[in-house]
């Protein structure tokens, strides 16, 4: 394994999979599809992208849940691990095939001392080789540009959504293999773990009107509040019917005598939270004649940023805002709520305490009057497309990520999560796996990376804990009765690849200064329209040239 590092400055796992669900306030999540690098080659992108047959869906019905799932995006959720189907007749690989990737884990020992890896290749039928970045610091676009300056390609390069890699489609023709022939419409279903992948998962794989790689699902679900039970339960529960009710509850909980706070101190997520209740867009609004509004130009937005200032300014925030164990707090009470990516975030917090409560804030209007939102995330963590080949080998390489695609409760998803039964993991008295000492040290790292580079539909699964995956099933629907998705994703604009990530960076460090009482909300303004002219308003332009015939308008 090579070890390099990776991921723009400041990115983790949870940072990086929770972007889409920040609604554009800490770096605004891009797709991978439409117009041509954002416009940029100047070749119909848009237009092309929005006619491409998608893949054929054909849902998985090997396993059935206990929990159902449905196509507005609730998970499936499964009280045990079910009995393993074959999903893979044969062995995919023929010889050794080479991938760049990345893991958000910490890093497994290198192929000749993994012997987890070393399994996994004996089942896939050839020597799976990998250089894995890891998830620190700034590599991973620079190790992807120096890769691809190199003309010596692995056979596959994982493309994420949002670390600024720019001029995707022109990229993407020069050195990759399309995969239209192979996967559009019901060509898919020779690759049947690729063809149970939702079509608005593929969306985000689309480029210039082909289909260049299977896409890697992640939750659906943006970023929600978690709140300690017991300690909310003082206030009458995590829940609220107005701005002002949720602030006087935060109010009591806090005692800092006590060492006891209401909030953690990330206040661009609490904003994003706050925004919600305002009913504020996800990232972009559709307006009736078609045109993009982003959030930062609305006025919930800026309601969003004084209310936020107003619970900064009432001390319910947690002081230390660069506090490493806000977990641990939440975990034992000290802290009442947290904002974490998703519902399905409750499995994190069991590592920290197997008997307390959790509860997920559904988002309530500001005033009693005002419609709320909630922000679907962006959906996938990008595609990974493969060099120029020949067709055998491009069939190959379809072989294997199908391997690597296998939904949950197949023989294959647990041979590369959890490898062999008796040797990289056991089962406990529940039936459910549990990595053992070799297991621990040798798969984390990898299975990580595998997992960025190809994956199946998420499903809801917390092992032991029954209720937390009937609670989390519940919560999502409600959640989805107030869903927006951001109209952008499945889009992608060069401008932002190439710039989003310091103007938004710009934009929300005023917003924090405004918020801690450091500037004045009358700044706002003039941090936007810097924001507009620095980019904002070309990655408009961008985004309106293949924005979806069918988005709907964010207010009637």
């Amino acid at each position: 394994m090579t070890s390099t590092t990776s991921a723009q400055a400041g990115f983790s796992r949870r940072g990086f999979l929770g972007l889409a669900g920040l609604a554009g306030l800490a770096v605004t999540a891009v797709g991978l599809s439409a117009c041509g690098g954002g416009g940029a080659s100047g070749g119909g992108g848009a237009a092309a992208s929005a006619t491409v047959k998608l893949p054929t869906y054909k849902e998985f019905t090997g396993v059935t849940p206990d929990i159902a799932g449905n196509a507005q995006g609730l998970q499936a959720g499964y009280f045990k691990l079910p009995n393993a189907v074959q999903s893979v007749k044969t062995p995919p690989l023929k010889g050794k095939v080479t991938g760049l990737t990345e893991t958000f884990d910490t890093m497994s020992p290198g192929l000749k001392d993994n012997p987890f890896w070393q399994r996994l290749n004996a089942k896939l039928g050839g020597d799976l080789e990998l250089q894995i970045a890891e998830d620190i610091g700034d590599g991973y676009p620079a190790k992807f540009a120096t890769v691809l300056a190199s003309n010596d390609l692995p056979d596959m390069m994982w493309v994420p959504p949002n670390q600024g890699i720019p001029n995707v489609g022109p990229m993407l023709e020069a050195k990759f293999q399309d995969l239209t022939p192979y996967l559009s419409g019901d060509a898919v279903l020779e690759y049947p773990n690729l063809a149970a992948l939702k079509p608005d998962s593929w969306k985000t794989a689309v480029v210039n009107g082909k289909i260049w790689g299977a896409p890697i699902p992640s939750t659906p679900f943006g970023q929600v509040y978690l709140g300690n039970h017991d300690m909310w339960a003082q206030v009458g529960g995590f829940e609220a019917s107005s701005a002002d009710e949720f602030l006087d509850k935060a109010k009591e909980l806090t005692r800092p005598g006590e060492q006891k706070y209401a909030l953690e101190p990330a206040y661009i997520n609490a904003l994003h939270m706050v925004t919600e209740w305002f009913g504020a867009p996800n990232s972009w609004a559709v307006n009736k004649d078609r045109t993009l509004t982003h959030l930062y130009e609305t006025d919930e937005y800026m309601a969003g940023v004084e209310f936020t200032a107003k619970m900064f300014a009432a001390g319910v925030f947690y002081p230390d805002s660069k506090a490493t164990d806000i977990r641990n707090r939440v975990a034992n009470g000290s802290v009442a709520a947290q904002v974490v990516v998703g519902p399905h975030d409750i499995r994190s917090y069991r590592s920290l305490s197997r008997t307390a409560k959790f509860d997920i804030l559904i988002p309530f209007s500001a005033d009693g009057k005002v419609k709320p939102t909630y922000d679907m995330g962006y959906g996938t963590v990008g595609f990974t497309p493969f060099k120029k080949a020949e067709e055998g080998k491009i069939r190959e390489l379809l072989g294997l990520i199908n391997y690597l695609s296998a939904p949950f409760g197949t023989v294959e998803y647990m041979q590369k999560n959890f490898g062999e039964l008796g040797q990289d993991y056991t089962l406990d008295g529940s039936g459910n796996p549990v990595r053992t000492d070799t297991g621990t040290t040798n798969a984390p790292g990898l299975v990580s990376a595998l997992n960025i580079m190809a994956s199946p539909e998420n499903v809801i699964f917390n092992p032991g804990f029954d209720d937390d995956t009937r609670y989390v099933s519940e919560q999502e629907k409600k959640l989805l009765e107030l869903a927006w998705r951001n109209p952008t994703n499945g889009s992608y604009s060069d401008t932002n690849a190439k710039v989003g990530a310091k103007i938004t960076k710009q934009l929300r460090d005023k917003v924090v200064d405004i918020i801690t009482g450091r500037a004045k909300i009358d700044e706002l303004k003039d941090a936007v329209k810097r924001w507009k002219s620095e980019g904002g308003d070309k990655m408009r332009d961008e985004y309106q040239a293949s924005l979806d015939p069918n988005a709907p308008v964010f207010r009637s």
